[in-house]
């Protein structure tokens, strides 16, 4: 069975949202260690645009693990995040 709970921020895979959301997330906003992963709410896609920037992104992951320029709390200021 593939996961089907996919962490908006770093990309991490579960099978249930429990699972998912029991963890710190080490590419959460507010920093390393200090927020819990959370569910992406969208669909799986082919193709992740980042809703500051509109750059395309192959995975979450690959996503989050880059610094957006347009980010609203400035460039290079926030990681891109998926548009739903």
């Amino acid at each position: 069975m593939s996961p089907k709970y996919v962490c908006k921020y770093c990309g991490r895979q579960a099978n249930d949202v429990v699972s998912l959301t029991s963890s710190l997330c080490p590419r959460h906003p507010l920093g390393f260690g200090k927020g819990r992963h959370l569910p992406y709410e969208g669909e799986e896609k082919t193709t992740y645009i980042c809703k500051y920037c509109g750059k395309k992104f192959s995975s979450i992951s690959s996503m989050s693990a880059n610094f957006c320029l347009r980010h609203p709390n400035g460039p290079g200021k926030g990681r891109h995040e998926p548009m739903l």
